[in-house]
């Protein structure tokens, strides 16, 4: 049977097949979302609760800890950790990738409402929650800033001009304002003046929630009208509550500009925010899954002009970081390095058949399989992104296989004298079987990647399915386009005239193969030496598979930066200002760095006082003579120039593991029971791996030394004169805890009405002495009478990890060190120096690496095993697989040496480009031993002859193919463009590992062959003469 023939006969039906792959592919292409990696949504909940004023163990116990048991009982949650600060409480819930974000929605909207009754009463507002991806950066950052306007005015225009129509911009997930200033009026108490009035907090509190009110008041109804009754009981401005009444004394009314200081502010005062050093804040804005990033882009940035149009002169509208620069230079790239693969691999073709039209024959496969994998990838909503297109560029190496060993076939047959019709007819019938096995092959050795899980399954399924599609649809071409064009325009042999050059190259072709044989015939009288060099080899892949260093997910230069800082727990707001503007004038001044935004107050993972966040926005990469990294390590040593400060930098990775934030990119989470045993313990290691060699920026979330006024409420005396501890707590929380005590109704928003204590008033803890409260007898008690006070310390944040107290250090890479070899270094101090009661683990990427070793280690089995069985089902032999294969060895050497001569980790991209090598490889051996197999049983040769024969005939195909392959991985092995450094280490194994393995197959296939043929007839000889029924391959009949 030949699948060749109908196409043969039918050169219509296959010219229209042809142009609808086209079509569909062109009309698909055109349609393909662009992102800069596919879309890998992690199921992810945050859960927010505030409660101003209260400590972070009264965040911890009375908020986090009914929240998480209730959360706990979530099917399919993976990880809950909480972060619990003064105020505020922030859990986040992940799940497994697997669970539908909607439904978990559900169930944690469920729990939020079973741990409602035993929450605090006085939450300001209920939880709230909010889906989030950690993996899904936002696209596009916005800038708004001013010198002179209000903060709360330019709020306005942020949140209610801009981030409103931003967010209904099509393809926008949602728009975050960072730094917002919303409008406020605060009400700063002078304790003085209300001493001398007589005045108790309470009781200016209740005056100003009397005072505005926004009551229903009903309607008048008349014989023959009704009217609506409408009161001016609200208050809309800080002008409108100075003249509120708060007490009468002697007959005179004691108003609120009499007791405090009246203003129109802002919600929170101790945050600011910088853009390039003047005062603004950012708009974030987040696609939504799916959607193009380039187009999304686009879109804002067509409104700009509009929002410019409506801001006051004195407001800047710009551009803080724009990913879809790095997303479409580093796309632009990846399509340019497949247009140069697409000629390297012609030119490659050309070379060898110096032929135009047969050039140009096997050349089609390639954008017949390109284009027509774009109409599966839009079928299967994927997106034009870096692992897509590098899926294409790679494939394009090896998809015009099939088609060069089919002309090469028909040629072949042409050069006996055949007519192009019968030599298409027969070199197709002999060889498709061959196809057929290359194809089925190479593909199947991607299947094991549909069962990765976790992150890297999620990236790598697209790359798998892309890759696969190409090379399935390269191998119908081969048999269906390839051998039609060969009919019809190739010419007989007798009638082609060959200049010179071709005659030149053809005699350099043939002393190639001349020497090839002299030594092929070496090898094979030295057949037993070369059998142990070959086992030799295996035992080298795997002491060089264990040596190198280990790696996970490359850094790229997207041109993007961030910055969290600390000062010491207890530095004052003004202070950690006056230290955060020392980096905003160092970035100012820096040539590298286009724009920045600054935040102190808040600003940290941890969202604590003492901590402040930087974003830096570099100039594109011609405009500057330094990478990020080379960057970051500059800012690193300015930044460590600056006393109280501590500077933690990262170069965010193109996708981020885990929702859990921290000032370093790695963290490894300690556990216990006991807080006192693992406080202490989590310093003392952290201390320790501050002195491990290859890595910087080692901190901790522990936070346990922030200074307290600890405040003791004499119970008795106060019971006795009819005051509680809530009346207490309450006249603190007022005084202190910027609480709102009233709501503003606008038309378009709603404004707080906050109280507290005047500014120098607070900075002082005498001041506890002017406040009062208000007894049974309604007499004003002094506050300090019913309180003892100490200054103390205790925790700045506390932080859980399921329902367990949690300590996570973190910690950045020195540059030229390997993730595995950290990992492996501190895992081992830790269980050198940490006591048995506290548990351990890596969070984040690191967790993600750590089952990547060991997931990757069991792919690379799979693949091999699954090759094995594919080829067994093909061939109908135990044998001839492990011969197929006996050169996957080699090609280890080669791609892990040239890492290591490279000095780059194995990480994900490498394997799999070892992974590729287990495909490509084997398609050598398979070309030979077909030929072989065929020559055994049609001719009846003996097995040396046989793969000796095979060895010779198809060392030309075996040189093109193995050329091809290595002029389409060359140009991402060079890492050139944009985001290239990541996809280099794939190139390098390719390169390296077909380098090798092309030299050493070439003798090792032909000797295994022998051997295992021999191996397999005394199998037959043991079973006392039982011969299983010979099974050829499809091109025996």
């Amino acid at each position: 049977m030949n699948p060749a023939a109908i196409f043969i006969t039918r050169p219509v039906m296959t010219t229209l097949v042809m142009i609808a792959i086209l079509i569909f592919g062109v009309m698909a292409y055109t349609r393909l979302p662009v992102s800069d990696l596919p879309n890998v949504d992690f199921p992810t909940i945050e859960v927010r609760v505030s409660l101003p004023g209260a400590s972070p163990e009264t965040m911890a116990a009375a908020v986090a800890n009914p929240l998480e048991k209730q959360f706990s009982t979530i099917a399919g949650l993976d990880s809950m950790t909480s972060v619990n600060t003064v105020g505020s409480t922030r859990v986040t819930l992940q799940f497994a990738l697997g669970r539908s974000i909607d439904a978990a929605a559900l169930d944690v909207q469920s729990a939020m409402t079973t741990a409602g009754k035993d929450l605090p009463d006085d939450l300001p507002s209920p939880p709230s929650f909010r889906k989030v991806n950690p993996a899904d950066m936002p696209v596009l950052y916005l800038a708004i800033s001013s010198d002179v306007m209000r903060s709360s005015d330019v709020n306005e225009y942020a949140e209610n001009m801009m981030a409103q129509r931003i967010s209904m911009v099509p393809g926008v997930a949602q728009v975050s304002v960072y730094g917002s200033k919303k409008y406020a009026v605060r009400i700063q108490l002078d304790p003085e003046a209300m001493a001398s009035k007589g005045i108790g907090v309470d009781e200016a509190a209740e005056a100003v929630k009397r005072g505005n009110v926004n009551l229903p008041v009903g309607t008048v109804s008349g014989p023959s009208r009704e009217y609506t009754v409408r009161s001016s009981g609200k208050l809309m401005d800080a002008a409108a509550y100075r003249p509120l009444i708060v007490a009468w004394r002697n007959g005179s009314p004691v108003r609120l500009s009499e007791i405090a200081t009246v203003s129109d502010s802002v919600e929170e005062t101790r945050r600011l925010n910088w853009f390039s050093g003047t005062p603004g804040m950012v708009l974030a804005v987040q696609r939504q899954p799916g959607a193009n990033s380039v187009e999304v882009v686009d879109a804002v940035k067509k409104l700009l002009p509009h929002f410019q149009s409506q801001l006051p002169a004195s407001v800047g509208l710009k551009i803080l970081y724009d990913r879809s620069v790095s997303i479409r230079e580093s796309v632009a790239d990846v399509k340019f390095t497949l247009v140069l693969t697409v000629a390297l691999v012609i030119m490659v073709i050309f070379l060898f058949l110096r032929n135009i039209p047969a050039t140009i024959i096997p050349s089609l496969a390639l954008p017949m399989s390109v284009v027509g994998a774009f109409a599966v990838m839009y079928q299967l909503g994927f997106s034009l992104d870096n692992i897509s297109l590098m899926a294409l560029t790679l494939s394009v190496g090896f998809v015009v296989d099939d088609a060069i060993v089919m002309l090469e076939n028909i040629v072949r047959h042409m050069e006996m004298g055949k007519s192009p019709f019968a030599a298409a007819m027969e070199g197709s019938k002999e060889i498709s079987f061959t196809i057929v096995s290359m194809t089925i092959s190479l593909a199947a050795v991607f299947l094991p990647v549909f069962f990765m899980g976790g992150v890297v399954g999620r990236l790598f399924h697209e790359f798998a399915v892309t890759i696969m599609t190409a090379i399935l649809i390269s191998g119908f071409v081969s048999i269906s386009l390839t051998p039609m064009l060969c009919n019809l325009v190739l010419k007989p042999h007798a009638a082609q005239r060959h200049g010179r050059v071709y005659n030149a190259i053809e005699r350099a072709f043939d002393s190639l193969r001349d020497g090839y044989d002299a030594s092929l015939r070496f090898v094979l009288k030295h057949h037993a030496a070369t059998m142990i060099f070959s086992l030799a080899l295996l035992g080298v892949t795997v002491w060089l598979f264990g040596a190198i260093p280990k790696g996970f997910l490359p850094s790229e230069d997207t041109g993007q930066l961030s910055v969290t800082t600390e000062a010491e727990e207890g530095v004052s707001f003004a202070v950690m200002v006056e230290r955060q503007k020392r980096l905003n004038d160092i970035l100012k001044n820096d040539p590298d760095v286009e724009n920045f935004m600054s935040v102190v107050g808040g600003g940290g993972p941890n969202n604590t006082s003492n901590n402040g966040r930087l974003m830096l926005s570099l100039k594109p990469l011609e405009e500057r003579q330094h990478s990020a990294d080379e960057v970051l390590q500059r800012l690193r040593a300015e930044f460590a120039k600056v006393p109280g400060l501590r500077s933690y930098l990262q170069n965010p990775p193109a996708i981020r593991i885990g929702g859990r934030a921290s000032k370093g990119q790695y963290q490894f989470t300690l556990q216990a029971t006991s807080t006192d045993e693992l406080f202490a313990a989590a310093t003392a290691f952290e201390d320790k791996l501050r002195h491990l060699s290859g890595i910087q920026d080692v901190t901790s979330d522990l936070q346990i030394k922030n200074p307290e006024l600890r405040i003791d409420i004499d119970r008795d005396k106060a019971s006795a004169l009819g005051i509680s501890a809530y009346q207490i707590e309450t006249a603190l929380a007022t005084s202190y805890g910027n609480k709102q005590i009233s709501t503003i109704y606008a038309p378009n928003d709603t404004y707080q009405v906050v109280m507290e204590l005047a500014p120098n008033y607070q900075a002082n803890p005498e001041a506890l002495s002017m406040l009062y409260v208000r007894s049974s007898d309604g007499q004003l008690v002094p506050l300090d009478t019913l309180i003892t006070r100490a200054v103390a310390v205790g925790p700045l944040s506390i932080n859980h990890q399921g329902q367990s107290p949690a300590v996570t250090i973190s910690f950045n890479l020195r540059p030229g060190t390997s993730l595995g070899s950290v990992v492996d270094a501190i895992e081992d101090l830790a269980r050198r120096e940490l006591p048995g009661s506290i548990f351990t683990s890596f969070q984040g990427e690191a967790q993600a690496f750590q089952s990547s070793l060991t997931g990757l280690s069991v792919l690379l089995a799979m693949a091999v095993l699954v090759i094995y069985i594919v080829l067994g089902i093909l061939y109908e032999s135990f044998i001839h697989p492990l011969t197929i294969l006996s050169g996957l060895p080699s090609a280890g050497v080669g791609a892990l040496a040239t890492l290591m001569l490279f000095g780059l980790d194995l990480n994900i991209y490498g394997f799999v480009g070892i992974i590729m090598l287990i495909g490509i490889v084997k398609k050598n051996a398979i070309m030979m031993i077909d030929f072989a197999l065929e020559a055994q049983r049609g001719q009846g040769m003996a097995a040396r002859e046989a793969i000796y024969e095979g060895a010779l005939v198809r060392f030309r195909p075996i040189m093109m193919t193995t050329m091809a392959a290595l002029m389409g991985t060359l140009p991402i092995a060079l890492g050139i463009g944009a985001g290239a450094e990541a996809r280099r280490p794939l190139g390098l194994c390719v390169v390296g590992g077909l380098m090798v393995s092309q030299l050493l197959t070439l003798y090792f296939t032909p000797v295994y062959y022998i051997y295992l043929d021999a191996f397999q007839e005394w199998l037959k000889r043991r079973m006392g003469g039982r011969r299983p029924a010979k099974t050829a391959p499809a091109t025996a009949s």
